[in-house]
């Protein structure tokens, strides 16, 4: 199965932030949209993502204060992504290995779609509970 199956289930609307915007109001549309990474945005082009991690890790580091500062200065700037044609394989292999739960989805330089280990997750056990079904079923007419 591909990355596209998963956002034509999903849904390819990302949630964004401006590298200008303040820590706080990122961590409130996170909070009020219950996810857990925000891709950073300038005119469509990807500057970097702003994930739960980011912000406790920063927060550990220089307390509350960092709430006033930039997105641009917390955020993860090295940024890998996907396209849809991917195989949910490949990118399950690519989060694992980079360590990391969100995956941007770009296609001809323009972001689609943004995939989390939770999609993933969600997609794989759906699809054992069709594999099962359809076992189920055959064995019920063998």
């Amino acid at each position: 199965m591909t990355v596209r199956a998963i956002l034509d289930t999903k849904g390819h609307h990302v949630q964004s932030v401006e590298p200008g915007a303040k820590l706080s109001a990122a961590i409130k549309l996170l909070s009020e949209r219950r996810i857990g990474a925000v891709l950073v945005l300038s005119q469509g082009r990807i500057e970097g993502i702003l994930s739960e991690r980011d912000i406790v890790r920063v927060l550990g580091e220089r307390g509350a204060p960092v709430l006033d500062e930039q997105v641009s200065s917390v955020m993860t700037r090295k940024v890998v992504s996907c396209r849809e044609k991917d195989t949910v394989s490949e990118i399950m292999e690519t989060m694992t290995a980079g360590k990391f739960r969100h995956l941007p989805v770009v296609e001809d330089g323009r972001v689609v779609g943004l995939i989390s280990i939770g999609d993933v997750v969600k997609w794989r056990v759906g699809e054992y509970e069709r594999e099962q079904e359809a076992l189920r079923d055959y064995i019920k007419t063998a």
